[in-house]
């Protein structure tokens, strides 16, 4: 029998997953029991979002490659999926636009599930297609909440000058909520106690502590493939397969977007 008085919770992680390694995955499943354990929230779901090729990081491999051993890493999870949105867009797209349109697909999706009008249908479809440049973030009770899901990395990269828009991590903290893995050499609680703009919204972060350390990085693991290393174990077979099929990840593949400004920073600082 569902409780109702818990919040059901959907997690999103954007990222490059260049490649998806096996700690991503870890992410979703450490997020996910430390919700539940509050007895507070259900996560329902999990999303991953591999960025868009127009992000223009140093090595960022095509996107339907990522996207590709996404999927193959999540074909025997029962609730995390792969989304393909983000990936199609032709210039890169603000991590909280992503958000606003996952929140807006979560909204759709219920109100699908109830017998509405064809006004109140019509209704929702307006806000949502007006949402994408402003937020609409009103949840109803009973309303599933969307959490971004992330690695110390990036909550620690809200403090990059013109990385993020204020307004931006304002919105994402403080109308959805965040669940950060932190890792070895982090300290993320210190981090939120020194950011004003974190502070304000700290009970909307999550800060989850993964015990069992786990180091795994797609960088780690790009650096041993150019080198002719193992990878298995930190990464799901099927991915490697995947990767040796494709002969990806080389020596040529890492200088791709060299000398290249990255996305955010061209937009933020022209």
């Amino acid at each position: 029998m569902e409780n109702h008085s818990t919040t059901r919770v959907v997690l999103l992680a954007c990222g490059s997953f260049n490649p998806i390694t096996n700690m991503h995955l870890r992410m979703f499943e450490l997020a996910r029991d430390h919700l539940e354990d509050t007895g507070q929230y259900r996560v329902v779901k999990g999303i991953i979002s591999p960025v868009g090729d127009g992000y223009n990081k140093k090595g960022l491999i095509e996107a339907s490659h990522r996207l590709e051993m996404a999927r193959l890493a999540t074909e025997t999870s029962d609730w995390i999926t792969v989304d393909s949105w983000e990936s199609l867009q032709p210039e890169w797209v603000e991590t909280c636009k992503v958000v606003r349109h996952h929140y807006n697909e979560l909204l759709t999706s219920e109100q699908s599930k109830d017998d509405v009008d064809t006004v109140k249908f019509a209704k929702k479809r307006r806000v949502e297609e007006n949402s994408f440049e402003g937020s609409s973030h009103h949840r109803k009770r009973g309303d599933p909440q969307l959490m971004l899901l992330c690695g110390a990395d990036v909550l620690e990269s809200f403090g990059v000058p013109n990385l993020w828009k204020p307004e931006d991590i304002a919105e994402i903290v403080g109308d959805y909520g965040v669940v950060c893995i932190t890792r070895s050499g982090s300290d993320s609680l210190k981090f939120v106690h020194q950011s004003d703009a974190l502070w304000k919204h700290r009970k909307n972060i999550h800060l989850v502590t993964e015990w069992v350390t786990n180091e795994i990085s797609a960088t780690h693991v790009r650096r041993a493939l150019r080198r002719g290393r193992s990878v298995r174990y930190l990464l799901p077979d099927s991915v490697l397969y995947y990767i040796q099929q494709h002969e990806l990840y080389s020596s040529e593949s890492e200088q791709k977007n060299a000398g290249v400004i990255l996305a955010p920073l061209q937009r933020y600082t022209s």
